[in-house]
């Protein structure tokens, strides 16, 4: 099996990496494609894959795609792509929007997943939700499955409405994370705690609450209210933080990327 990467940006790259680092692949069946020949010579310095500047080069090789390009530059890429592909490929799909139809009836072939991740698959922990056009088998689907779990989890759903409700829970879930992060960091320092401490408060904290979460049962909700007792500091917080509505504004945010996903697409 060979597997080509187009797209050499954050996700394409973390997917090729997670990749070369699986049972599943070697360096000879592992390609990598982008426009940029500065980022394809910097790649190629790299043992991990073969780097290619041309489609052609590459394209009708591979067995297995993964478009890897921002939604924006797919039609400019479907055009280069579709005299150099056939029905066999399978074709991954990375973008944010880009329907399974749109896909097929711009490249001309049948068989697509299309997938949505998330950054931490940087490190190995990313959240991948796919979903797959009917021509594409059990046993390619399974296949597939293993290629994506290279970068984290990943889980399958029924349709694409699901791949763009992943999107606003778990594609664009980091920054969520990560702006109430920069929040509780920025307080700490108006407390008087240096940087470095600071960032090591808020990161060990949301890392020992995401570990309690996974390790039990007991619903956030629970855990929330074994750590807040009546009248105390946390219970303070809390309170704030239902006073100003800040439940149902996080869940506006995760509808508003829902939303937008689904813009994409049409």
């Amino acid at each position: 099996m060979k597997v080509l990467v187009i797209g050499a940006g954050n996700m394409g790259l973390t997917y090729a990496e997670g990749m070369a680092k699986s049972p599943y692949l070697n360096r000879r069946n592992l390609m990598i494609h982008d426009v940029s020949t500065e980022k394809m010579l910097e790649l190629s310095e790299f043992p991990h894959f073969d780097t290619y500047n041309n489609l052609e080069d590459c394209l009708p090789q591979a067995d297995v795609v993964f478009i890897a390009v921002k939604p924006y530059h797919s039609e400019e890429l479907f055009e280069k792509m579709k005299d150099k592909v056939n029905n066999d490929q399978i074709f991954i799909s990375l973008m944010a929007g880009i329907t399974i139809d749109s896909i097929q009836e711009n490249l001309g072939i049948k068989k697509v997943v299309r997938a949505m991740p998330n950054l931490p698959a940087k490190v190995g922990l990313g959240m991948t939700s796919f979903t797959e056009a009917k021509e594409v088998s059990r046993i390619e689907l399974l296949m597939v499955r293993n290629l994506l779990d290279t970068t984290g989890e990943a889980i399958h759903v029924e349709n694409e409405r699901f791949i763009n409700a992943s999107t606003g829970i778990s594609g664009s879930g980091p920054a969520y994370v990560f702006y109430f992060m920069q929040s509780m960091m920025e307080a700490a320092l108006k407390m008087g705690f240096t940087t470095n401490d600071s960032k090591v408060l808020v990161a060990q904290t949301f890392e020992g609450a995401v570990k309690l979460f996974n390790e039990s049962d007991l619903s956030p909700n629970s855990w929330m209210e074994r750590v807040a007792s009546k009248g105390g500091t946390t219970r303070a917080a809390l309170d704030s933080m239902e006073d100003n509505n800040v439940k149902e504004l996080i869940k506006e945010a995760a509808y508003a990327a829902f939303d937008r996903a689904t813009e994409l697409g049409k």
